[in-house]
């Protein structure tokens, strides 16, 4: 089977482009961007009229949100085994942690990298910045604690919410009031295991 891929650097895309080396799965790049000054593709926005990315297709299909595409290649890609089966016990701890973070996690960076989306005014904007600043620490805390010593999120397998995890990593930037990575060590030393995935090296080796 091949997708393609509406893809744009620094965004969830890069995460679900892990997905499909992962898998091994044959695709296609199809560039866009997430600047507001720049127009999207005609298609992608048929698709997604949020104008977002992931967008992912194949065949005659399409879809996006980056967890829903998580799941969905987990399931239609098993034999890759980055999803524990349905009836596993800890298939409600990686729908979980998929649902945390794309709801909670990212809307707490939403709440900084886009802030007119929860502001009235340009003025009240630097309230919510300050707000998803402590939201990411709260959040990265939850996830912190969540891992424990596990070796990986679900424990001893390596699985895609280990990749949604580093992926989400990569966002935190404390130059801008977010807390650092190493407030976080469960959290820092899983991230540092992915990174060294082929799969991580090919879609971030030359962005880091």
């Amino acid at each position: 089977m091949s997708y393609q891929l509406y893809y744009a650097d620094g965004t969830a895309s890069m995460g679900v482009r892990v997905m499909l080396e992962e898998i091994g799965a044959s695709y296609e790049l199809i560039e866009t961007t997430t600047e507001k000054t720049k127009p999207r593709p005609a298609e992608q926005l048929k698709i997604n009229p949020n104008g977002w990315v992931p967008v992912l297709i194949w065949d005659q299909n399409s879809m996006y949100e980056c967890a829903a595409i998580t799941i969905f290649m987990c399931d239609k890609h098993s034999q890759a085994q980055l999803a524990p089966a349905i009836d596993a016990p800890e298939r409600s701890l990686f729908l979980q942690t998929l649902v945390y973070f794309s709801s909670s996690v990212q809307t707490a960076f939403q709440l900084d990298y886009h802030s007119d989306r929860f502001a009235d005014t340009p003025a009240d904007e630097p309230s919510a910045k300050r707000r998803g600043y402590r939201r990411l620490s709260e959040t990265w805390q939850i996830v912190n604690d969540q891992i424990g010593d596990n070796k990986w999120i679900l424990g001893e397998k390596f699985s895609a919410a280990d990749i949604y995890l580093f992926m989400l990593t990569t966002w935190l930037d404390p130059s801008r009031g977010h807390p650092s990575i190493s407030n976080f060590p469960n959290v820092q030393r899983i991230a540092d295991a992915v990174m060294l995935r082929p799969s991580v090296q090919t879609v971030y080796g030359n962005v880091n």
